[in-house]
């Protein structure tokens, strides 16, 4: 570190943090205030990391590879090495075909030809259950229909179908540090990744992206080798990160009954309903990057090699970019959050989280008038941030 090095008084103020403890995981919000009052970049000893804590400082950094590298997401080398190749831990210019084999059918062009399905699924299923009248928000609803859409769009059948849902959890588990949880997920995680590398085009169905993926490889667009990886991704990433979002913003319109109005009486807020609640409740708080060079922020140089954690969370709560940052409120339609990420590793299937959340929204303020749930519990996860109890216990139709 040269000799101009800036750190905050308040660095080794936090001896009392652990990122990755239950306390801090499952109410990370007051301990993401503290740190981000205290400096834009802030070292976590007990996790050997410095966390970036404010918008302006997160969204630079994202928007910059060459130095915030995605060469190291995890926070153990083990998954580091494991994903080594994939379009998660690949920076330009390896990163662009991939990426662009990866977005094919998730494009804005591809989904438009989703969404009839999508919302008529979610619609079903939103039927059915008002009238039922009772029903788990999570398993029901958050669950279900990301599971059916996810693996259809996959193509996949059988076996693996039934175990997509514990393979997403355990994925993103296992990037935590080394603790206890990534040790019990990574029997789940090894069973995902030695299906998805062993997988071939004649496992998936006719016409869906898995299937695409290998057309492509046949192309020469990419590496056969590399088919695998993308296949990987597909069930890691649009699984968990969806079923968070959607289970959290129907959470917080059961607690805010009023903005749940809003948007039951005016259909154009739906998607700002949901860009609020991605900005209060990420799906994923805390993400990982590697420094390739000293880079100072805010005063503070992080030092090349180390390891950073982009704190969503805190960024999104950061009242120098958002007005009163802890209030739910649909009409503030936070288009800027930092939930899905920013610049060339920005979340590739946000369009289709989008659009699973919003049919699924679009058919509870069509088809119920209001609901109250029960005692919700969370997940107590080392990367996403998810319910996995939402008891619906009253609901009046429309």
């Amino acid at each position: 570190m040269t000799a101009e090095t800036i750190v905050s008084a308040d660095t080794d103020a936090f001896p009392d943090v652990d990122l990755f403890s239950d306390e801090i995981l499952l109410d990370p919000y007051p301990t993401f205030a503290r740190l981000r009052e205290s400096a834009a970049v802030v070292h976590i000893e007990a996790n050997d990391l410095w966390a970036l804590t404010r918008y302006d400082g997160i969204r630079d950094a994202l928007a910059n590879p060459e130095v915030f590298s995605s060469n190291k997401i995890a926070f153990n080398d083990q998954m580091n090495e494991a994903l080594r190749g994939t379009t998660l831990t690949t920076d330009p210019p390896a990163h662009g075909p991939m990426r662009a084999v990866l977005s094919e059918n998730l494009s804005p062009r591809s989904l438009r030809k989703l969404k009839g399905d999508i919302d008529a699924k979610a619609d079903a299923m939103v039927a059915e259950l008002v009238e039922r009248g009772r029903f788990d928000a999570i398993d029901d609803l958050a669950r279900a229909l990301p599971l059916h859409v996810v693996a259809d769009l996959i193509g996949v059948t059988g076996r693996p179908r039934e175990n997509i849902l514990r393979w997403g959890e355990a994925a993103f588990n296992v990037l935590g540090p080394a603790n206890q949880r990534t040790a019990e997920n990574f029997p789940v995680a090894g069973e995902l990744f030695g299906w998805a590398h062993h997988v071939s085009a004649s496992d998936l169905t006719e016409g869906s992206m898995g299937r695409a993926i290998f057309d492509a490889a046949d192309r020469g667009e990419i590496a056969h080798e590399t088919c695998g990886m993308i296949i990987h991704q597909y069930v890691a990433a649009g699984m968990d990160t969806t079923i968070a979002s959607i289970g959290n913003v129907i959470a917080l319109l059961a607690a805010h009954p009023d903005q749940y109005e809003l948007i039951r009486q005016d259909p154009s807020l739906l998607s700002a309903a949901y860009n609020e609640g991605l900005r209060l409740e990420p799906p994923v708080n805390t993400w990982g990057r590697l420094v390739k060079e000293d880079v100072k922020i805010e005063g503070t140089v992080i030092p090349a090699g180390s390891r950073a954690a982009i704190l969503f969370g805190s960024g999104n709560r950061d009242e120098r970019h958002y007005e009163d940052p802890d209030t739910f409120r649909v009409e503030r339609n936070p288009v800027d959050h930092l939930s899905f990420g920013y610049g060339i590793h920005g979340c590739a299937g946000q369009g289709l989280a989008r659009l699973e959340a919003l049919a699924v929204l679009t058919a509870l303020t069509r088809r119920v008038r209001r609901f109250s749930v029960g005692a919700s519990s969370r997940v107590v996860s080392n990367m996403t941030r998810s319910l996995d109890k939402l008891p619906v216990v009253e609901l009046e139709a429309a």
